[in-house]
């Protein structure tokens, strides 16, 4: 005697509160896959850059550089969470309402520590918002684009006004970037495990060249000899008299030249990402320069762009030597430089989109 087959229970439709919920949701994220917020974040940047002008112009109302900073360092923010995957709304709000705390408020002590905050979210998302290089040419770009990112960060630094000692600043702002920046790259780069013997060494060149950097350059200026202090002196002094400026050591000697070589390496290599890294001690001193009240703002601009020039000559050795020791063998020549770049196709998502 067979057994009757069980009756299946008829499925309700949904309610129209669910469709709803779900007809709102497919529009906001067809919204957030289109071209709507960057087009709405271009325009908060520029008008948050317009106003911070205005007030180094000493043009309008005095509340525009506190304004136009908060302005700027929401956008960085909603930027950087959502390029690192993060969640851009829920940062950029966070950003908002704590930039108009301190601009009501006043203080002392919260402009410096906004103006730490800016200038280390301006400088880690220099760095993250590049691309993968495949060409020296673009590398140049990308280069560009990180300082002038770093540039816009400088001026809603300046904007909160903070009350600081120079060197101690530049310390602690160098210190946050620098660990926020191997933080994203530790789960861009795979981990640890995914640097590999060449990227280990890499990293720890880098590291002991940034320590050798700052750590020369504190000695001297607390235990050099005089006769010393004065010769290198002489050097900046008549760069800055004949140029208008003097690059700086840490952006021309590390910064850009790792910022160029990581953003070549990962068209090619994901451990790019870790050499990436180091781009915020190009990145840094930009978006810092303008803390000191002994540099304007027309010496600031000379020696970045200065520092990049430099840079870029010593980033273009090393990814030469790069190609060299671990290109194609038997592809020198033009012919040879093609074939290689054309292999060099390391998907990456674009500069608009999350990265993964």
């Amino acid at each position: 005697m067979s057994r009757s087959a069980p009756r299946r229970r008829a499925e309700r439709p949904p309610s129209r509160r669910t469709r709803a919920a779900t007809g709102l949701r497919t529009r906001a994220e067809r919204v957030a896959s289109s071209w709507v917020p960057v087009v709405v974040w271009v325009l908060v940047v520029l008008a948050g850059l317009g106003a911070l002008v205005s007030c180094l112009a000493e043009v309008g109302p005095g509340w525009l550089c506190g304004y136009g900073s908060v302005a700027v360092v929401t956008a960085y923010a909603w930027a950087l969470a959502a390029r690192t995957g993060g969640r851009p709304v829920v940062v950029g709000l966070l950003a908002l309402v704590l930039g108009v705390v301190v601009v009501v408020s006043d203080d002392d002590s919260l402009r410096t520590g906004a103006a730490v905050l800016t200038c280390a979210v301006s400088a880690v998302l220099a760095v993250m918002a590049t691309v993968p290089a495949v060409r020296f040419v673009h590398v140049v770009r990308e280069v560009s684009l990180a300082v002038v990112v770093a540039a816009i960060g400088a001026l809603a630094t300046v904007g909160f006004e903070p009350v600081v000692t120079v060197e101690r600043f530049e310390y602690a702002t160098l210190s946050l970037s620098f660990f926020g920046a191997l933080v994203i790259v530790y789960r861009l780069g795979a981990g640890l495990h995914g640097l590999g013997r060449r990227g280990v060494v890499t990293v720890l060149m880098g590291s002991v060249l940034l320590a050798v950097t700052l750590a020369y350059a504190e000695l001297l200026r607390r235990y050099g000899t005089p006769g010393l202090v004065d010769s290198l002196l002489g050097v900046v002094d008549w760069s800055r008299d004949h140029l208008g400026a003097f690059p700086r050591p840490l952006e021309a000697l590390l910064g850009v030249p790792a910022l160029a070589w990581g953003t070549h390496m990962r068209a090619r290599r994901r451990q790019g990402w870790w050499v990436c890294a180091f781009g915020v001690a190009a990145t840094l001193p930009v978006a810092v320069a303008l803390v000191n009240p002994r540099i304007t703002l027309l010496e600031s601009g000379l020696s970045a762009v200065y520092g990049v020039v430099v840079g870029l000559v010593l980033g273009f050795v090393v990814i030469r030597l790069d190609l060299a020791l671990t290109g194609p063998r038997g592809g020198g020549g033009r012919r040879g430089r093609r074939a290689e770049e054309a292999t060099a196709l390391r998907p990456e998502p674009s500069r608009t989109r999350a990265l993964r």
